[in-house]
């Protein structure tokens, strides 16, 4: 199956859940800063094992980073 993260192409070899792809991209799912959007609807966090993906979806995830 194809998703489109961050714009590229990426493929998993199952259906995944938000979290379960953010364990497969070795990202911590309580990280800190962290923004998800799946075919331009932003996730809260507390969906991200609600959201299954399917082929085709557009995942975009920011880390946001604070500085001064």
């Amino acid at each position: 199956m194809v998703l489109y993260i961050n714009g590229e192409p990426r493929e998993v070899e199952r259906e995944l859940n938000l979290n379960e792809l953010l364990n497969y991209l070795g990202i911590a799912f309580r990280e800190v800063g962290l923004a998800i959007s799946v075919n331009g609807e932003v996730i809260p966090k507390s969906k991200y094992t609600d959201v299954r993906l399917k082929e085709g979806d557009s995942v975009e995830i920011i880390h946001l980073v604070g500085g001064g």
